[in-house]
């Protein structure tokens, strides 16, 4: 009945999700998208740690998790992509619940719900690891989905208490980061390889020694026909068998490799409904002041900064990465710097929020520094993407110019005392443009050579 009922969800998936008319046309489904909403969910909760005057503790524990909300989210990313029009419904439902209950206990995450976060947290972790070892697949291209060294501390924390809970957590995040980066699709490719030959080695070894047994057995009992076993019965499936249910042979391990336009999609999306957010955080703290002119510089001055935003992440980027090209880095390189400009993003929508409802007075240092810090990080990464997509070197002095505004305006701002929240918004958004009106330029004139080759080959 539960292979019954699996078929059935994974006919549903089929039907009303993407079409299988061509790979290469491939979109995110509809399942897929209520999965993005409810992990961008929970980074609105994460969020909110952030406002007033956040610590540096607060800022700490934003950051562990964030990275552990984003990995569990891009468990299932990477098993939605994977998988396709095999994605099994039941094991989405149950990651997005799993995703609901982080979310849920994120504002009491300090005081009695870190257990429920981490225990959600470990189950939506398993279950991602089960799904692949049930289709008989090793990811290559981010193989940390599948391996759950990372998450034993987060079991262990459960019994323990702040701050040694934090420190395990802390832990276990950087475990997965050191898998991401030491194992390359490569590495795993011949993984896969050295598996199968393995297990085809146990599978014909078994083979020959059920053969020695039924040809010992023929010869004393004189008699052919009188066998009742049929073939090995090692457990094992040769290559091109099909799954089994659960307690039959396991299927022999292929490789999983990410649909990269698919992946380039999903990836981007998260990071425009993430923007989205940072505009409900302003509209929220736009509708609890008085409307002025001070507001409207701030309000205005924010729309023009996401606006940007918009323009560096996804009209210049790949895979909601700033300025990367789409072919510039592998997978598991790009998943990080995808994680690391998301909880940038979130983190600005914060301070964003902030900023409108301080329109009136002195943008709080702390609150300062949240802003111009984040501006800085995705700045960074728009550097090192446009470097790693080959981008000449007057790009990259431009990029690095860029670089340097938002920490002079942290530190003007913060000894002057009197700047008001217009003035370092709008200073943001004027070393975000600089980077845009250069990269645009770059584009026409790289088009417009490329238009010349033609006409001189034609």
């Amino acid at each position: 009945m539960a292979d019954a009922a699996d078929t059935a969800d994974t006919a549903d998936t089929a039907n009303a999700g993407q079409s299988t008319e061509a790979a290469a046309e491939r979109h995110a489904s509809w399942l897929e998208l209520f999965f993005d909403l409810i992990a961008v969910a929970g980074v609105a909760q994460l969020a909110h740690l952030l406002h007033g005057a956040p610590e540096l503790a607060d800022v700490g524990l934003y950051a562990l998790l964030f990275l552990a909300f984003w990995t569990a989210w891009m468990c299932f990313t990477m098993y939605g992509n994977t998988a396709g029009d095999q994605l099994r419904m039941r094991t989405m439902r149950i990651g997005m619940f799993g995703l609901a209950v982080m979310a849920a206990a994120v504002p009491g995450v300090r005081e009695n719900h870190a257990p429920a976060f981490a225990i959600a947290y470990v189950a939506t972790r398993l279950l991602a690891e089960h799904a692949w070892r049930r289709r008989g697949e090793i990811v290559v291209d981010w193989p940390v989905a599948q391996l759950s060294l990372g998450v034993m501390p987060w079991v262990a924390s459960i019994w323990c208490d702040a701050p040694l809970r934090y420190w395990l957590w802390a832990a276990g995040l950087l475990i997965d980061l050191g898998v991401t980066f030491a194992y390359s699709s490569s590495s795993m490719l011949r993984r896969v390889d050295a598996v199968r030959d393995e297990l085809e080695e146990r599978i014909e070894a078994r083979s020959q020694v059920q053969k020695e047994e039924e040809k010992e057995e023929k010869e004393r009992s004189g008699q052919s026909g009188r066998h009742d076993r049929t073939g090995p019965t090692s457990g094992l499936r040769g290559p091109g068998e099909g799954r089994g249910g659960p307690g039959g042979p396991r299927p022999l391990p292929t490789a999983a490799r990410s649909d990269q336009s698919h992946l380039s999609e999903r990836l981007g999306l998260f990071v425009l409904i993430v923007l989205g957010e940072s505009v409900a955080q302003a509209v929220e703290a736009a509708s609890e002041v008085t409307w002025d002119f001070a507001l409207y510089g701030v309000a205005i001055g924010a729309f023009f900064l996401l606006l940007s935003l918009w323009s560096l992440l996804l009209r210049f980027g790949a895979y909601g990465v700033p300025m990367l090209s789409a072919d510039a880095l592998p997978a598991r390189l790009i998943l990080p710097l995808h994680c690391f400009t998301a909880g940038a993003l979130a983190a600005l929508a914060a301070s964003l929020g902030d900023a409108v409802s301080h329109s009136d007075d002195v943008l709080p240092k702390r609150a300062l520094w949240l802003m111009c810090g984040s501006m800085t990080l995705v700045l960074a990464i728009a550097l090192l993407a446009g470097v790693c997509s080959g981008r000449d070197g007057r790009w990259r002095a431009v990029a690095a110019v860029t670089l340097l505004f938002p920490p002079v305006v942290a530190l003007v701002a913060g000894r002057a005392g009197d700047w008001g929240p217009a003035g370092v918004v709008w200073l943001l958004v004027l070393g975000v443009h600089i980077l845009l009106t250069y990269e645009r330029r770059s584009t026409r004139s790289r088009s417009d050579v490329d238009r010349n080759d033609v006409d001189r080959n034609d």
